[in-house]
């Protein structure tokens, strides 16, 4: 009989749950909740293994403990985020009480520095991942000794040992397809038309260091690049076995790489397949070529971490770009009729009444089709996290991230929190509020499907404000 393991998001509130962006769904109005990809793929390095898996995304609903029961896992392993943290350890927790011989697994971007004093405070955690998790996964399915395993802490002999860290993959064409078969992909939309969507992971690592970000902490700042011919093969399954043709190319930074963002490009519109899809990028990374390059292949949509209006703020969190940059990424990207998702960050250190009302004019100066307005988050592994401790703009005891990027967690050196949240909402208010941007939008639109759910976004953003 075939070995088990259950792979969960726990019953918490909803996030994407990817580790650089923990992000909370239901606060940020047109953030829709993702495809557990990561599992997906852990799950099919278990099926590769010779293991029965089961995907569960408890935050959407569902019973853990008739699964439990049902399926009787011998490992689990769950996804932990630092928002949910408390609640996440709660579930593994119950976990173990109902089944002790169950090997409980915990990954995610909180045991980049919290990690050997999990296994001394929660006795019912046998292994925590650090880093990428699928190698050692795999390891540990295979029953590889636990002091060979790179990656993980363990128990030994009532004590946390950790061992040496493992590399980054450097080849991920190797790593199987993520295991959509054991997820209802039907769940996952896109928040305007309503299709399905997938995310395809086409790279890892970025090479920025920013002072908010956990993009690097997490993957690397070494880009690395899935193959065009491997992301194709992938799109295909997803098209032909799933009837999906919506996608998200998720990145930590999709096309500094301009050629090979082009070629990309180009195998994509060669291979016929008629798909949609969106990326981020940075502000000083588009040209007019790319941009009506990834239009043809079937970008509808780019992100970009503006993170602020304020020079000065920029240059304080290593972003190292323009607010000139940033211009001329947005003219190019509405030339060739991508529509645009500017993220800000309204709180960070530095932020002033000044430099918070220049981010807000910044905001509606570019009159992108979707903002978020974030307020910033100082979350372990960051050199943010440092700075709001050694600066005391937060006292460790003061440390709450339940409500991670909308309630402000910590104050800056002039603002307070209650302040910051205030402009949080001002900014919200006046960029979407504006007569002008709801009758483009409403213009806009192509469906009646489009039509009720930037409705039902609209009601929710008058409720917040």
């Amino acid at each position: 009989m075939k070995k088990r393991i259950l792979l969960i998001y726990p019953p918490s509130p909803v996030l994407n749950r990817e580790d650089r962006c923990q992000q909370p769904t239901k606060e940020l109005i047109v953030i829709p909740p993702l495809p557990p990809t990561d599992l997906m793929y852990l799950a099919a390095i278990a099926e590769e293994a010779g293991f029965e898996a089961m995907i569960r995304d408890y935050s959407l609903g569902g019973d853990l403990e008739k699964d439990l029961l049902d399926f009787k896992p011998d490992y689990l392993l769950a996804n932990v985020a630092t928002p949910t943290f408390k609640s996440d350890m709660s579930a593994i927790n119950k976990v173990k009480d109902r089944l002790p011989s169950c090997r409980t697994i915990v990954k995610g971007a909180p045991f980049l520095t919290y990690n050997t004093n999990v296994i001394y405070e929660n006795p019912f955690v046998d292994y925590v991942i650090i880093g990428e998790p699928e190698l050692t996964l795999k390891e540990i399915l295979e029953g590889v000794p636990d002091n060979e395993i790179l990656g993980i802490c363990y128990k030994e002999n009532f004590q946390g040992v950790k061992n040496e860290l493992r590399p980054y993959n450097e080849n991920l064409d190797d790593l199987p397809f993520p295991a959509r078969h054991l997820i209802d992909n039907a769940i996952y939309k896109r928040p305007d038309n309503g299709e399905i969507q997938a995310v395809i992971k086409v790279s890892r690592g970025c090479p920025f260091h920013c002072f908010f970000c956990l993009a690097s902490p997490v993957s690397g700042m070494k880009v690395r690049k899935r193959s065009a011919e491997n992301i194709i093969a992938e799109i295909k399954e997803c098209v032909e076995k799933y009837h999906i043709n919506n996608f998200l190319f998720w990145s930590d930074i999709f096309n500094i790489d301009r050629d090979w963002t082009l070629n990309l490009c180009r195998k994509i519109i060669e291979s016929g397949l008629r798909i949609t899809w969106s990326a981020n990028t940075r502000a000083d990374t588009m040209d007019d070529e790319m941009a009506a390059l990834m239009y043809k292949s079937g970008c509808r949509l780019v992100s970009i971490g503006v993170e602020s209006g304020s020079q000065e703020i920029l240059n304080h969190i290593g972003k190292k770009i323009t607010l000139n940059d940033i211009r001329n990424t947005v003219k190019i990207l509405k030339k060739n009729k991508i529509k645009i998702y500017n993220y800000f960050v309204l709180g960070l250190p530095w932020e002033t009444e000044k430099t918070a009302e220049e981010t807000i004019r910044f905001a509606i100066e570019l009159d992108s089709n979707f903002v978020s307005f974030y307020t910033a988050s100082p979350l372990p592994g960051t050199k943010f996290f440092a700075y709001a401790l050694v600066n005391k703009l937060v006292c460790v005891t003061g440390l709450n991230f339940d409500g991670a990027y909308y309630s402000p967690i910590v104050r800056s050196h002039e603002l307070s929190k209650e302040r910051i949240m205030e402009l949080h909402k001002s900014a919200v208010k006046r960029f979407y509020l504006r007569p002008g941007f709801i009758l483009k939008t409403v213009l806009s639109l192509r469906s009646l499907t489009e039509f009720k759910n930037y409705f039902r976004a609209g009601l929710s953003l008058l409720r917040k404000s």
